[in-house]
């Protein structure tokens, strides 16, 4: 222990004496929380709706008015087509509206021609939901024109998030990605670094035991991992009101175990690695890994069937099921038994794995 000891107090100097990673351990993960949830979002606003109108009637005005009057919509008005697909093919809007010639006589006489809705499918979540949004108002307006009374019948309860704000949904995941930055990242590039400057050959020749070296390197991202996690919830406390559902206990213990993971990857990583170039690009890779299949963005019942079974075999996967149903849903522990244990094995395999795979070279 005393030999742990006198490590961790050498890395704790280096680390402080370092200009770079404090400020990567620290400041980047607050930038993170407070800038990417205001700018990274999937809710649909301020859809681009361009109007052209052949029909200079009630009903048409009446159908403009309604668009002009929701907050979702930005209305312009255009005499041709051809001029409202420029628009849409410049991405100035994302909703074409062609309102036919006539359209209020059809209606009166029972002809049920409609406007046609021309959306831009690039955007797919903003074309599709501008589109049934524009729809959804259209037909009110026909409705109440024809004197139809509308209610809505159905009653609509949205749980654990009331508001849908995405933010809500997007926090929890990126304090998961700044773990995987800050306790993946930075020990293999630590490690990595003593390798280029060789100051990891003075260790070599010492007979301090592997596991006892690689604790040295580990620990310190370990403690700096509880308390950026810690930043993270308190920043989405105070700026954006969001507070732990669940249990902070359980919050910090599933975190514990996938900085656990992520350090021993890390030092897997940098242990097969000569120079830092190398390590970024392996620890990129795993990066891209866990966040294009791990569920972090997209949710996993809509991979194909040979990708879902693939993500039973990352880490991220289970710690992102425990910190969305903690933290949105109150879950208890109990109900998350095979997360936890699924954490707890990939940590004692990775740290093993890292103390097996460092070498000394006498």
């Amino acid at each position: 222990m005393r030999t742990l000891f006198i490590l961790l107090r050498k890395e704790f100097i280096l680390f402080r004496k370092n200009k770079f990673l404090p400020k990567i351990a620290f400041i980047f993960p607050c930038m993170v929380i407070l800038v990417i949830p205001l700018v990274a979002t999937m809710d649909v606003k301020h859809v681009g709706v361009t109007i052209v109108s052949q029909d200079n009637s009630k009903l048409t005005n009446n159908i403009i008015a309604n668009l002009e009057a929701s907050p979702f919509f930005s209305v312009s008005l255009e005499g041709t087509y051809n001029k409202a697909l420029e628009y849409i093919e410049s991405g100035k809007t994302d909703v074409i509206l062609e309102i036919p010639l006539d359209f209020q006589k059809k209606m009166e006489i029972g002809n049920n021609t409609m406007p046609h809705i021309s959306a831009n499918g690039v955007n797919g979540t903003k074309g599709t939901l501008g589109a049934k949004y524009v729809m959804e108002s259209v037909m009110r307006t026909i409705a109440e024109f024809r004197g139809i009374e509308i209610t809505d019948q159905t009653s609509i309860s949205y749980l654990y998030n009331p508001t849908l704000e995405y933010r809500n949904y997007m926090i929890p995941a990126l304090m998961i990605m700044l773990l995987i930055m800050i306790c993946g990242f930075l020990p293999a590039l630590n490690l990595v670094s003593e390798k280029e400057t060789g100051t990891i050959e003075q260790m070599n020749v010492t007979p301090v035991r592997t596991h006892i070296f690689v604790l040295s390197k580990v620990i310190p991202y370990w403690i700096i991992g509880i308390i950026d996690i810690s930043l993270a919830m308190l920043i989405a406390l105070i700026i954006y009101g969001l507070s732990p559902a669940g249990a902070l206990l359980a919050i910090f213990l599933a975190a514990l175990l996938f900085i656990f993971v992520m350090s021993g990857i890390g030092i897997i990583i940098a242990n097969f690695s000569t120079k830092m170039s190398q390590s970024m690009f392996l620890m990129l890779f795993v990066v891209l890994l866990c966040v294009l299949m791990s569920g972090l963005l997209t949710p996993i019942s809509s991979m194909p069937d040979w990708a879902q079974y693939t993500t039973y075999a990352l880490p991220p996967r289970y710690f992102i099921e425990i910190m969305r149903s903690i933290y949105l849903k109150a879950t208890p522990m109990c109900d998350l038994t095979h997360q936890y244990i699924a954490l707890f094995g990939f940590a004692v395999v990775t740290n093993a794995l890292a103390a097996l795979t460092y070498r000394k070279q006498r």
